[in-house]
């Protein structure tokens, strides 16, 4: 018997369906473990963290809250990785979009005294995806022009990002009048997002739905998303076929870095309604999982989303109720994307298992020295 990897032809829609509940089942089980080696009992804690996320009203509101800056940073990622642009930077691009939103809310009112207070909220939205379209296009621009790789300056921005809207929020945009926590002082109530009543809920999760019915059509309806699956799945051919790949890497990361930014927008006008410390989180690396295991799929990624945050809310919980810590989840996490990483592979190769003995080859026999011929 040998087994021995074959590639796929043809993407196969069971691998597609399989594999990503197999590579899930797999990471359970493998948390399982790390939960009985600390004592804790897995069937137990799991069903804890089920109720804890979606056991209720306000457990499935808290779980939403999670979801929309997950979902839309996962729809930014998924966009970028179609294109085999690896976008690791949506943490940064959130940052970024939460920083360009607050400065709005905070100085435009003073710059423009004449400004209808009902215009702040949509400038806020617009200023967030600008100024989280404009931060994915630094690497963009410097993979499409200098070679430079993207992995690298993608997640090497997120650093300056985070640190740049620290600096803010403890140096000059502090609050006075904040008892020395660290944060800007609250928006106007007309820059604030609206929410569902008697939750946490806002109007992020509209933009977030809206955004995945768009992205789908645009990439499954439109020329554009066309030349996007094409540069994924073939470079080389792409370039003969005369599609443009700097343009195109340019176009993807303004989209993705704007949902990213839109993300950060609703982080801090729909939830703190100020600039504070807690806005980068993680999400834009969670964003990662979340776009992998959406299989790159806008609705994937919807799914996808909804669960782990609800695996995020579940982990506040059983620190609660169970006196574990709140970092099960985030091991879970991890366990969930190394699993859906392996799991890719079989996305594009099958095992392919051979039976029988292998015959050895027959040698030709030489005829004995003098004898006949």
């Amino acid at each position: 018997m040998r087994i021995r990897l074959e590639r796929r032809l043809k993407p196969s829609r069971a691998a597609g369906v399989l594999v990503p509940l197999i590579s899930l089942i797999l990471a359970l089980a493998f948390g399982g473990l790390i939960l009985l080696a600390t004592g804790a009992n897995p069937i137990v804690t799991y069903k804890a963290m089920a109720v804890g996320a979606f056991g209720g009203k306000y457990a499935i509101s808290e779980t939403l809250v999670k979801a929309i800056p997950l979902i839309l940073c996962g729809l930014g990622v998924a966009v970028a990785f179609r294109m085999r642009f690896w976008n690791i930077g949506a943490e940064g691009q959130l940052a970024m979009g939460g920083f360009a939103a607050a400065w709005v809310a905070l100085f435009l009112p003073g710059l423009l005294p004449n400004l209808p207070l009902k215009w702040l909220l949509p400038l806020m939205i617009l200023a967030g995806m600008l100024a989280g379209a404009l931060w994915g296009l630094i690497p963009a621009l410097l993979r499409a022009f200098v070679g430079v790789n993207e992995v690298i300056t993608t997640l090497m921005m997120n650093y300056i990002a985070i640190l740049w809207i620290e600096y803010l929020f403890y140096g000059p945009w502090r609050d006075p009048k904040g008892y020395g926590f660290p944060g800007t002082a609250p928006f106007p109530q007309e820059g604030w997002l609206p929410r569902y009543p008697g939750t946490r809920v806002h109007l992020g999760l509209v933009f977030a739905i809206a955004a995945a019915i768009i992205l789908w059509l645009v990439l499954t309806r439109t020329r554009w998303g066309y030349e996007v699956r094409v540069i994924g799945e073939n470079p080389r051919a792409a370039r003969y076929a005369g599609i443009s790949l700097w343009r195109n890497f340019l176009l993807v990361m303004l989209v993705s870095g704007a949902l990213a930014g839109l993300a950060g927008v609703g982080e801090v006008a729909g939830i703190s309604h100020r600039l504070q410390k807690g806005l980068t989180v993680g999400y834009g690396y969670t964003a990662i999982i979340v776009a992998w295991m959406g299989q790159l799929n806008p609705w994937g990624v919807v799914l996808v989303g909804i669960l782990l945050a609800g695996l995020l809310v579940g982990g506040d919980q059983i620190q609660i109720t169970m006196r574990l810590p709140a970092a099960v989840a985030l091991v879970l996490q991890g366990a969930i994307l190394f699993f859906m990483l392996g799991g890719v592979l079989f996305n594009q190769y099958r095992l392919r298992v051979d039976w029988g003995l292998r015959r050895r080859p027959v040698r030709p026999t030489l005829p004995a020295e003098g004898g006949e011929s």
